[in-house]
Protein backbone atom coordinates (compact mmCIF):
# COMPACT_ATOMS: atom_id res chain seq x y z
CA UNK A 1 0.00 0.00 0.00
CA UNK A 2 2.91 2.38 0.90
CA UNK A 3 4.79 1.73 -2.24
CA UNK A 4 1.53 2.64 -4.39
CA UNK A 5 0.46 5.62 -2.43
CA UNK A 6 4.60 6.51 -3.02
CA UNK A 7 4.72 5.67 -6.65
CA UNK A 8 0.77 7.30 -6.95
CA UNK A 9 2.96 10.53 -6.29
CA UNK A 10 5.33 10.47 -8.49
CA UNK A 11 2.83 9.26 -11.55
CA UNK A 12 1.18 12.63 -10.86
CA UNK A 13 3.56 14.91 -10.14
CA UNK A 14 5.22 13.69 -13.49
CA UNK A 15 1.60 13.49 -15.35
CA UNK A 16 -1.17 15.47 -13.42
CA UNK A 17 0.14 18.55 -11.32
CA UNK A 18 0.60 21.36 -13.43
CA UNK A 19 3.65 24.05 -10.65
CA UNK A 20 2.71 27.81 -10.86
CA UNK A 21 6.23 28.41 -9.80
CA UNK A 22 9.65 26.54 -10.24
CA UNK A 23 11.05 26.67 -7.00
CA UNK A 24 10.15 26.08 -3.48
CA UNK A 25 11.95 27.80 -0.44
CA UNK A 26 15.14 26.16 0.53
CA UNK A 27 13.32 25.62 3.95
CA UNK A 28 10.48 23.25 2.84
CA UNK A 29 13.07 20.87 0.80
CA UNK A 30 14.89 19.87 4.25
CA UNK A 31 11.25 20.18 6.14
CA UNK A 32 10.05 17.80 3.26
CA UNK A 33 12.99 15.70 2.82
CA UNK A 34 13.47 15.35 6.44
CA UNK A 35 9.82 14.13 7.08
CA UNK A 36 10.09 11.58 4.47
CA UNK A 37 13.28 10.55 5.16
CA UNK A 38 12.65 9.95 9.06
CA UNK A 39 8.31 9.27 9.35
CA UNK A 40 8.85 7.44 6.44
CA UNK A 41 12.18 6.10 5.77
CA UNK A 42 12.97 4.97 9.16
CA UNK A 43 9.83 5.00 10.82
CA UNK A 44 7.49 3.18 9.03
CA UNK A 45 10.35 0.96 7.21
CA UNK A 46 11.43 0.05 10.53
CA UNK A 47 8.24 -0.81 12.35
CA UNK A 48 6.27 -1.32 9.47
CA UNK A 49 8.02 -3.63 6.83
CA UNK A 50 10.24 -5.48 9.03
CA UNK A 51 9.69 -9.56 9.73
CA UNK A 52 8.43 -8.89 13.44
CA UNK A 53 6.32 -6.16 12.53
CA UNK A 54 2.80 -6.10 13.22
CA UNK A 55 2.13 -6.11 9.84
CA UNK A 56 3.78 -9.25 9.37
CA UNK A 57 1.75 -11.21 11.74
CA UNK A 58 -1.94 -12.08 10.52
CA UNK A 59 -4.55 -9.37 11.90
CA UNK A 60 -8.48 -8.91 11.89
CA UNK A 61 -9.58 -10.03 8.46
CA UNK A 62 -12.59 -7.42 9.20
CA UNK A 63 -10.19 -4.74 9.76
CA UNK A 64 -7.91 -6.00 6.82
CA UNK A 65 -10.72 -5.33 4.41
CA UNK A 66 -12.03 -1.94 5.86
CA UNK A 67 -8.92 -0.35 5.74
CA UNK A 68 -7.74 -1.70 2.12
CA UNK A 69 -11.28 -0.39 0.95
CA UNK A 70 -10.76 2.84 2.74
CA UNK A 71 -7.21 2.83 0.79
CA UNK A 72 -7.90 2.26 -2.36
CA UNK A 73 -11.30 4.79 -2.31
CA UNK A 74 -9.39 7.74 -0.55
CA UNK A 75 -6.21 6.78 -3.25
CA UNK A 76 -8.84 7.07 -6.01
CA UNK A 77 -10.61 9.86 -4.96
CA UNK A 78 -7.62 12.02 -4.01
CA UNK A 79 -5.99 11.42 -7.61
CA UNK A 80 -9.62 12.50 -9.19
CA UNK A 81 -9.39 15.42 -6.91
CA UNK A 82 -6.03 16.63 -8.20
CA UNK A 83 -7.19 16.50 -11.61
CA UNK A 84 -10.07 18.64 -11.08
CA UNK A 85 -7.75 20.89 -9.34
CA UNK A 86 -5.38 20.42 -12.59
CA UNK A 87 -7.88 21.28 -15.02
CA UNK A 88 -8.52 24.74 -12.83
CA UNK A 89 -5.81 26.28 -14.78
CA UNK A 90 -5.78 25.93 -18.40
CA UNK A 91 -2.34 24.86 -20.04
CA UNK A 92 -0.05 28.71 -20.44
CA UNK A 93 -2.54 30.83 -18.36
CA UNK A 94 -2.66 31.85 -14.79
CA UNK A 95 -6.17 32.12 -14.06
CA UNK A 96 -8.04 29.62 -11.76
CA UNK A 97 -10.98 28.49 -11.33
CA UNK A 98 -13.44 27.80 -8.31
CA UNK A 99 -12.51 24.14 -7.52
CA UNK A 100 -15.98 21.85 -7.47
CA UNK A 101 -16.21 18.38 -7.66
CA UNK A 102 -15.96 14.99 -5.14
CA UNK A 103 -15.37 16.90 -1.44
CA UNK A 104 -15.00 20.30 -2.17
CA UNK A 105 -18.49 21.20 -1.07
CA UNK A 106 -17.11 19.72 2.59
CA UNK A 107 -13.71 21.03 3.11
CA UNK A 108 -10.97 23.48 1.13
CA UNK A 109 -8.90 21.01 0.52
CA UNK A 110 -10.44 17.25 -0.50
CA UNK A 111 -7.21 15.86 -1.88
CA UNK A 112 -5.97 16.13 1.75
CA UNK A 113 -8.77 15.03 3.66
CA UNK A 114 -8.86 11.53 1.03
CA UNK A 115 -4.95 10.98 1.64
CA UNK A 116 -5.64 11.26 5.42
CA UNK A 117 -8.46 7.99 4.55
CA UNK A 118 -5.86 6.49 2.30
CA UNK A 119 -3.31 6.57 5.67
CA UNK A 120 -5.58 5.41 7.86
CA UNK A 121 -7.02 2.63 5.81
CA UNK A 122 -2.96 1.85 5.91
CA UNK A 123 -3.36 2.35 9.80
CA UNK A 124 -6.11 -0.40 9.89
CA UNK A 125 -3.83 -2.68 8.04
CA UNK A 126 -0.98 -2.58 9.40
CA UNK A 127 -1.79 -2.03 13.04
CA UNK A 128 1.27 -0.22 14.11
CA UNK A 129 1.35 2.95 15.93
CA UNK A 130 4.43 3.81 13.85
CA UNK A 131 1.70 4.59 10.57
CA UNK A 132 -0.81 6.79 13.22
CA UNK A 133 2.33 8.94 14.28
CA UNK A 134 2.94 9.32 10.40
CA UNK A 135 -0.41 10.28 10.14
CA UNK A 136 -0.87 12.91 12.97
CA UNK A 137 2.47 14.75 11.71
CA UNK A 138 1.42 14.46 7.76
CA UNK A 139 -2.35 15.86 8.63
CA UNK A 140 -0.84 18.66 10.66
CA UNK A 141 1.07 19.84 7.88
CA UNK A 142 -1.79 19.17 5.24
CA UNK A 143 -3.87 21.63 7.54
CA UNK A 144 -1.78 24.36 7.88
CA UNK A 145 -1.43 24.29 3.68
CA UNK A 146 -5.21 23.78 3.72
CA UNK A 147 -5.66 26.98 5.88
CA UNK A 148 -3.32 29.17 3.76
CA UNK A 149 -5.27 28.00 0.68
CA UNK A 150 -8.76 28.54 2.40
CA UNK A 151 -7.29 32.07 3.12
CA UNK A 152 -6.49 32.77 -0.79
CA UNK A 153 -9.37 31.50 -2.20
CA UNK A 154 -11.12 33.83 -0.25
CA UNK A 155 -8.82 36.16 -0.91
CA UNK A 156 -8.28 35.65 -4.78
CA UNK A 157 -12.23 34.60 -5.22
CA UNK A 158 -13.95 37.44 -2.80
CA UNK A 159 -17.92 36.47 -2.93
CA UNK A 160 -18.06 34.16 -5.85
CA UNK A 161 -16.69 31.54 -3.51
CA UNK A 162 -18.46 30.01 -0.70
CA UNK A 163 -16.40 29.84 2.69
CA UNK A 164 -15.60 26.60 4.39
CA UNK A 165 -15.96 26.02 7.71
CA UNK A 166 -13.35 22.80 7.25
CA UNK A 167 -10.48 22.70 5.66
CA UNK A 168 -9.28 19.68 5.77
CA UNK A 169 -11.11 16.99 7.42
CA UNK A 170 -15.38 17.49 7.69
CA UNK A 171 -16.64 18.19 11.46
CA UNK A 172 -12.94 18.47 12.83
CA UNK A 173 -10.31 20.57 11.13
Amino acid sequence: MCVFHFAKREYETLFVHRFSSATMPIRNIYKNSGYYWIMSGLNLAYWTYGPNASAARASNPLLTYLGTTLFVLGELANYNTHTVLRDLRKPGTTERGIPKGLGFNLVTCPNYMFEAMAWIGVALVNWSLSTVVFIIFAVGQMGVWAWKKEKRYRKEFGDKYKRKRYAILPGIW
